[in-house]
């Protein structure tokens, strides 16, 4: 049987050819780079960790690649404010929320059930059915707190 990282890069190709876009080594660098990384990165991250390695793409490659990736629904994109996105992958990942820090950026991913029972019941007060939603707490870390 494939492992599911093989089924997500044929998935990948397939998409490219709906879109009527060829598989590049390039696009296909920057779908690894995301799938290896469980950190959750802007595409400019995602830019300079391909360069580190010396291999040649262009920013217009990370950028473009990624809003494909999350228009298919391969990456989760969050907005951390100041106008920029950050992405996390969806492989083999459980449905989580964010605890973000508005000072240094860091993202804990925290499960609760006590979060999932309210906004249940809170759908259910307004007559809602819920189909997805997205937390995400901002604040000040404990790290920054403290200095």
């Amino acid at each position: 049987m494939e492992n599911m990282s093989n089924i997500m890069t044929k998935q990948f190709k397939e998409l490219l050819k709906k879109e009527h876009l060829k598989l590049t080594t390039q696009r296909l660098l920057v779908f690894e780079e995301v799938f290896k990384s469980d950190e959750h990165r802007e595409s400019e991250e995602i830019y300079f960790a391909l360069k580190k390695k010396n291999l040649n793409i262009s920013r217009a490659t990370v950028y473009r690649t990624m809003d494909l990736l999350h228009k298919y629904g391969f990456v989760n994109r969050m907005d951390i404010g100041e106008g920029k996105w950050r992405y996390e992958h969806k492989l083999e990942s459980q449905h989580h929320d964010h605890l973000i820090c508005v000072k240094c950026g860091r993202i804990e991913e925290f499960i609760s059930r006590k979060v999932e029972q309210v906004q249940e019941e809170v759908a259910k007060q307004y007559g809602y059915t819920l189909l997805k939603h997205n937390h995400q707490l901002f604040g000040i870390c404990s790290d920054c707190s403290e200095s």
